[in-house]
């Protein structure tokens, strides 16, 4: 069978994340979206999303497809029934469309047609950006019993001063000396190669993603995640790093999601709890305004290539778009669209000239090519953005 991933209708509240890739290519827990399906299923996917992001997450499609709703996360019983799903079958969670069947003839789908196959479990969904650190904890537990099992962790080293040792599993090639790892309250999954530095202390639930590093003496409160060859340091509470991104020195990171390829300058803070104490609010591209969260606690959602400076302090519930570039003394309005350059002080428009220049030398340093799809990719980025900059 072959099977499709698709954005469905959270997609636009997924802003800025999905600006640069599907939904399903969302990290959260200890994999992507993507890698849980493929995983579960034993199969490779494809992706139905937006035109502009095809040609990097192209769909191929076969005489028997079975669409998937990548918001939903899977789980044993969901992947069993997708997997018997037949022609002119579809599986709902109430009035959401979790799979359906489609082949190559067909013209168009019309679920008034279909046989609906009730899925009344318990799932997890990610329909909003606040829901990857909100659910991070379920999802790390979820993929820490997937990915352990019926297997052996490497050796903890005697100098690493470990809680719970049952919880803990370490990769092959993972480097950890005289740290602590605290895993009563949440497992703690150490991945290939990866590095956490002397002096650090960490409480699960927490994933350290292949070649992703804690720098000395970080404190880490679960539920964080650290993509593959991300780099945390400082404070970080509840957090999700995609991959290739940085918040390498001191300074807190609380109750928030980065994207890729974000960096986060030195003593940098963000708050993630309203003075008052009432419910933070995130600003929604879907309405142009603020939405509820229906959290107390909300700090940083940060898009692809966006960077801050030095000492950058940032409200509670702040949205950065993608390639922003934040500096300055003061506090930065609580959205700062894509392609911003300043701070409190003002923005001006960052150039795709100059912001591709940083990409392609922030990228070359890891050894990946900024190429023509990434940049056919922010360009389009810049140009859908443009109304919410002061140009």
């Amino acid at each position: 069978m072959n099977y499709i991933l698709f954005d469905g209708p959270a997609r636009n509240a997924l802003l800025p994340f999905t600006f640069t890739r599907p939904v399903a290519d969302i990290l959260i827990g200890i994999m992507t979206i993507r890698q849980k399906w493929e995983m579960y299923l034993g199969s490779t996917t494809t992706t139905l999303t937006e035109e502009y992001l095809s040609d990097k997450f192209p769909m191929v499609e076969l005489e028997e497809n079975v669409m998937i709703n990548a918001s939903f996360l899977p789980n044993a019983v969901l992947v069993e029934m997708l997997s018997n799903l037949q022609s002119n079958q579809a599986i709902f969670k109430g009035d959401e469309v979790i799979a359906f069947y489609t082949n190559v003839e067909q013209e168009e789908v019309n679920f008034e047609t279909y046989e609906i196959i009730e899925y009344k479990g318990d799932c997890l969904t990610v329909e909003n950006t606040w829901d990857i650190f909100s659910k991070n904890a379920a999802a790390i537990r979820e993929d820490f019993a997937f990915l352990t099992e019926d297997r052996k962790s490497q050796a903890i080293p005697k100098s690493v001063n470990a809680i719970a040792l049952e919880n803990i599993f370490i990769e092959e090639g993972a480097k950890l000396e005289f740290v602590t790892l605290n895993a009563s309250a949440g497992p703690i999954y150490i991945g290939k190669n990866a590095e956490i530095m002397e002096g650090s202390v960490i409480r699960g639930p927490f994933a350290l993603c292949e070649e992703a590093q804690v720098k000395m003496a970080a404190k880490v409160y679960g539920a964080t995640t650290v993509g593959p060859y991300s780099r945390i340091g400082g404070e970080v509470k509840n957090s999700v790093l995609f991959a290739h991104s940085n918040k390498g020195h001191d300074g807190f990171l609380g109750d928030s999601v980065l994207g890729e390829w974000c960096n986060i300058g030195a003593d940098s803070n963000n708050s993630n709890l309203k003075n008052n104490y009432e419910e933070v609010r995130l600003w929604s591209y879907e309405t142009e305004g603020f939405a509820k969260t229906g959290l107390q606690f909300c700090g940083l959602m940060m898009g692809d290539h966006s960077k801050c400076g030095i000492n950058t302090m940032f409200n509670t519930g702040t949205v950065i778009g993608v390639s922003a570039n934040i500096f300055g003394t003061g506090f930065p309005r609580n959205f700062v669209p894509s392609f911003s350059w300043g701070g409190a002080a003002g923005f001006t428009t960052y150039m795709t000239k100059k912001a591709f220049e940083t990409a392609r030398i922030v990228m070359g340093r890891r050894g990946i090519e900024f190429d023509e799809k990434e940049a056919a990719i922010l360009e389009h980025v810049f140009e859908e953005t443009k109304k919410w900059r002061k140009e």
